[in-house]
């Protein structure tokens, strides 16, 4: 669990864009934490491809600076890599993040940091969905009320991971590697990756699973968010906790506030849970219509049953990178020139 505080910080920083197509909020918090690691990003038309959204959150783990790193640069490597321009995004997402793997180990001269971050990432274009995840981050979604889980949790007791791990030269130790790390998929985390390995070899890899889904006019909402919370909730409780909301016609960045408050632990006592940092990224499709229309729809229909089994790819169009969170100019880039 790492350290904890005498009292959370309950302060959030909480933030909103909107365009035709997607009405996005998003939130997060520092909780029980001595520090604030996590970052997130919500682009809703992309600088170098207007077309496309892209969200994402950043969870970090032994310093934020890889997941404010990535907040601020991850979009621009996968919009580079020439896959991008071929159309095969699927592609492009997996290099791309192996891409800024090496980049911070070779440019920013990180390799002895034991800083490291998950990386769950949504883009969307042409109504097609693109999840990239790599680590314990997740992403689900809600179509016509039911479940579609966009992402799988990487854990180093998951038996391809193990097997992973183990064939790299590390080994997992209460369900850690090496008695470490809880998660077996991230960027950074130079100290799990050699240089006579392959990065889809590696002890800890940054190399993503993706899954594409078909987005169609019965997509509602899209959620991505840390571990903080998945750890308190399961997928389905939290579909019905936001499409509960949502039908009450509360604003998404305000879902994202209370869904936190709900998560959080009312004592450092838990054993963890409750008391990670909590990062929410709310992504409502609009599909060309005003938000009161998804209003009366999650409201007007039943709640959806708590099935958390069925897997389905999703198609997110939105970015905003908050790396900074209190910055609510969600369509503006980044400055690359900014230091993390």
């Amino acid at each position: 669990m790492g350290q904890t505080l005498s009292e959370p910080v309950t302060a959030k920083e909480s933030s909103y864009c909107q365009n035709q197509m997607y009405r996005v909020g998003s939130s997060c918090m520092q909780g029980w934490r001595i520090n604030m690691e996590d970052s997130h990003t919500h682009i809703l038309s992309l600088p170098d491809d207007p077309t496309a959204a892209f969200f994402a959150v950043y969870d970090g783990h032994g310093g934020a600076t890889v997941a404010q790193y990535a907040g601020k640069h991850l979009h621009k490597f996968v919009l580079k890599r020439p896959e991008y321009n071929e159309n095969d995004i699927e592609m492009a997402l997996k290099q791309g993040f192996l891409d800024i793997d090496y980049e911070m180990l070779h440019k920013e001269a990180w390799g002895e940091q034991m800083a490291g971050s998950t990386a769950v990432v949504v883009l969307v274009k042409d109504s097609k969905l693109y999840c990239a995840n790599a680590g314990d981050s997740r992403a689900i979604a809600c179509v016509n009320g039911e479940l579609e889980v966009l992402s799988m949790d990487h854990k180093p007791n998951n038996e391809s991971e193990s097997k992973r791990i183990i064939e790299g030269g590390g080994w997992v130790e209460f369900n850690r590697v090496n008695g470490n790390l809880a998660l077996s998929r991230a960027l950074g985390d130079f100290v799990f990756k050699r240089s006579n390995k392959k990065p889809e070899e590696q002890i800890v890899t940054a190399y993503p699973d993706v899954e594409t889904r078909e987005i169609m006019k019965d997509w509602e909402f899209i959620l991505l968010a840390c571990d903080g919370i998945w750890d308190v909730m399961s997928n389905a409780e939290v579909l019905t906790f936001c499409r509960t909301r949502i039908g009450l016609g509360m604003q998404p960045e305000e879902i994202c506030e209370e869904l936190m408050n709900h998560c959080l632990a009312p004592d450092c006592q838990m054993g963890g849970l409750g008391g990670d940092n909590m990062t929410v990224v709310l992504v409502c499709l609009l599909h060309d219509k005003p938000y009161t229309e998804l209003v009366a729809r999650c409201a007007s229909s039943s709640t959806p049953k708590p099935a958390d089994t069925k897997t389905t790819e999703v198609d997110a169009t939105a970015v905003n990178n908050s790396t900074e969170p209190k910055n609510d100019d969600c369509d503006m880039e980044p400055d690359p020139n900014e230091t993390p």
